[in-house]
């Protein structure tokens, strides 16, 4: 089974993409993020007609998020749970399922940016990890296979930069942002990217800015983590750079995984 993520930055602009790319790498599910629409402007019909089972917890203009999946989706939760007044669509899980049952827990995560640092915005971003973490917790419990799939906004390590002293004021590098990724990993989780490979120069963005892609200025921050079902079945991880370079492309790319799933 291929799971993979996508940040596609505008799910309009980038549906002939998104149609180019499941075409060529055919994956079984797909997790999409900052959708920036309502459910009812998502593209169905044309998503459905690629072949996949669509759910979405869209939002006006500003993020979203989605599953698409070519077999059935079940027990479907939209919104992280943990805090009642929390409206932005930023968390979308399900079940994989088929004809002989259960298959594969699923959730697409697009977690807030937090810039700038020393603002409510940065208080949020810390606040919305630890509601992820106690949720995963729970998760994990049901010991099966769960791929959390998404856009974290969380540079791991220095490696994951190619230029690590120019993101030391940004709150996707921040000391705190790491160690709320290390505390949800700690949980259990296996990083699918890293568990295939610890080279320098995996990275799944680049700005638009300055040419960032053509001097492979770019940062990791696109993560896919494993329950130890699933990276118990874990085959290979791999990163799609090549379609930063289409035409109006995302600033994201999408990153992959193969289980030993059927």
């Amino acid at each position: 089974m291929r799971i993979a993520t996508w940040n596609v930055n505008s799910i309009k602009q980038r549906l002939e993409h998104l149609a180019t790319f499941v075409r060529s790498a055919e994956p079984d599910v797909l997790c999409l993020q900052e959708l920036k629409c309502m459910d009812e402007a998502f593209p169905r019909a044309e998503v459905e007609g690629l072949g996949y089972n669509v759910v979405t917890h869209g939002q006006k203009a500003y993020n979203g998020v989605a599953i698409l999946s070519k077999k059935p989706l079940e027990e479907i939760r939209r919104g992280l749970p943990g805090d009642e007044t929390d409206e932005q669509a930023r968390y979308l899980e399900g079940v994989v399922s088929t004809d002989d049952g259960r298959v594969l827990r699923v959730a697409s995560i697009y977690l807030p940016n937090g810039n700038p640092i020393g603002t409510p915005k940065f208080d949020y971003k810390l606040s919305w990890f630890d509601r992820l973490t106690r949720h995963a917790e729970g998760l994990l419990t049901l010991e099966e296979p769960l791929v959390l799939c998404g856009d974290y906004n969380v540079i791991p390590e220095p490696k994951d930069a190619a230029n690590p002293d120019g993101w030391t004021g940004d709150a996707l590098f921040q000391p705190e942002s790491r160690a709320k990724l290390r505390t949800l990993t700690s949980l259990g989780l296996t990083d699918a990217v890293r568990a295939c490979s610890d080279g320098e120069g995996l990275y799944t963005f680049w700005d638009y800015q300055a040419g960032a892609f053509q001097r492979n200025n770019g940062i990791r921050i696109d993560h896919l983590l494993l329950s130890p079902q699933a990276a118990d079945r874990l085959r290979t991880a791999s990163i799609r750079k090549e379609v930063r370079g289409w035409d109006k492309p995302s600033d994201h790319v999408p990153v992959m995984v193969d289980l030993d799933i059927d």
